[in-house]
């Protein structure tokens, strides 16, 4: 059975600057996988490649054994979300309008509504604050942000950098939430971050990128036996001339 995405000799430069210098990843349905990596490393351009917000130079992405592209592009869109690094609110739009935006596409406002509020309770929010705006959540912006990407049950949900800004608390909030959210659906994710609190909360697959290339994969439980000197410099924080 073929992987769900599949990443293959995936190129990227910008100028004379190569970003990805032949990425190959696969990713099966169902699974949590979450890519660490220095700044610089080509997390993020990796994750624009495969939404396809920057078009790569060479090589292959592959959903469901086909390339994405097309009509196969646009049955991956339909079924994905995505929690942005700092939540990405509309700032002009009241929280359960940021949760629903799709939604109100296809469905009927008071259905949009209920299951706005619906999402927001699977993440501790309750109604009171779907009528706020952004700028009034005080602080779980995050978390509704957790409820947009999921509104419309999604296959495959991305989370970009999902518990920067956050104090420590919110932080393990959201990665628990997030976990139970990836367990409870069996949607696919793929998570992008620096925080190896989420990486060992979030995580059944960890990917290490390092000058363009994976330099370490394998599953979280052999993460910290791995023989990979930079991967542990990683885990550990440690910095060396």
């Amino acid at each position: 059975m073929a992987p769900l995405l599949s990443i293959r000799d995936l190129h990227k430069s910008f100028g004379r600057k190569e970003v990805l210098s032949g990425i190959d990843l696969d990713l099966d349905e169902g699974e949590s996988l979450v890519v660490i990596g220095g700044s610089g490393t080509g997390k993020s351009v990796l994750l624009r490649c495969i939404l396809g917000l920057e078009t790569p130079d060479r090589g292959e992405i592959l959903y469901k054994g086909a390339p994405l592209a097309g009509a196969n592009r646009a049955a991956f869109l339909d079924g994905f979300g995505m929690l942005f690094q700092n939540a990405a609110l509309f700032d002009s739009l009241p929280i359960w309008k940021n949760v629903a935006f799709r939604l109100l596409k296809t469905r009927s406002r008071a259905d949009a509504r209920a299951i706005a509020l619906e999402k927001l309770a699977r993440v501790g929010l309750g109604p009171e604050v779907a009528d706020l705006m952004p700028a009034e959540l005080s602080g779980d912006a995050q978390r509704a942000g957790l409820a947009r990407a999921i509104a419309a049950d999604p296959a495959v949900i991305f989370f970009d950098e999902p518990t920067t800004g956050l104090d420590p608390i919110r932080a393990a909030r959201i990665n628990a939430l997030i976990r139970g959210i990836v367990e409870e659906t069996g949607a696919t994710a793929i998570t992008i971050t620096h925080d190896m609190t989420s990486v060992r909360t979030i995580a059944d697959r960890v990917a290490l990128l390092d000058r363009g290339c994976v330099r370490w994969q394998g599953a979280l439980a052999e993460m910290d036996g791995a023989r990979d000197d930079y991967l542990h410099d990683f885990i550990e924080g440690r910095w060396r001339e």
